[in-house]
């Protein structure tokens, strides 16, 4: 997985069998956490404890069938997961599942196969993150641009200043004292009491 190897971080296998552990473990060289559990229980404590990038559910389970855990994990985290079904239900199950994204593969599968399947989840992985850091920093960016507008105004107010000098004031003093135009005006804001 060259390339993408280091943004995933932890994947959680849920199967009974060590067979299939231990196979899909072979196509997780690059993975920092793999962490392996036998049944939905144990994986629901697992993922309350931890957050995973991946989840690999080989279906069914000891102690449930494993969509309904798929399903919980979808909604509760953001991690891509994948269910190995038997052939007879794959059809069914992907029915079910694919429209909560989750993606379904049947078994017995081949090597390749698992491990292009845990490749693309991998990949998919880091764009989410990617959006979700510049979803952050549009963010920082608005509340910035809010408080800044705010100290514009109360600098117009109540120092009589005009647009132009209240934008000079808090550039001069962000580049005088090394800080942000956010900092600077929320410090204005603090002394004018008003933040």
């Amino acid at each position: 997985m060259p390339g993408n190897h280091d943004m995933v971080h932890a994947i959680l296998i849920i199967t009974p069998s060590d067979q299939f552990a231990a196979i899909v473990k072979r196509s997780l060289r690059n993975f920092v956490t793999i962490d392996v559990r036998k049944s939905g229980v144990l994986a629901r404590r697992a993922i309350l404890e931890r957050d995973y990038d991946i989840v690999v559910i080989d279906v069914p389970l000891p102690d449930e069938t494993g969509e309904e855990l798929a399903l919980d994990i979808t909604e509760r985290s953001r991690a891509g997961v994948l269910m190995v079904v038997a052939q007879d239900a794959f059809e069914d199950v992907t029915e079910r599942v694919t429209d909560h994204g989750v993606m379904a593969m049947p078994k017995p599968f081949p090597r390749d196969r698992a491990d292009r399947a845990i490749r693309f989840l991998a990949a998919v992985q880091m764009r989410m993150r990617q959006l979700e850091r510049r979803v952050v920093s549009v963010e920082d960016k608005m509340e910035e641009l809010r408080l800044v507008s705010k100290a514009k105004l109360l600098l117009m107010e109540k120092k009589g200043m005009t647009e132009n000098e209240a934008h000079r004031y808090l550039v001069k003093q962000a580049m005088n004292d090394g800080l942000s135009k956010k900092l600077v005006a929320e410090q204005v804001l603090e002394d004018l009491e008003v933040l």
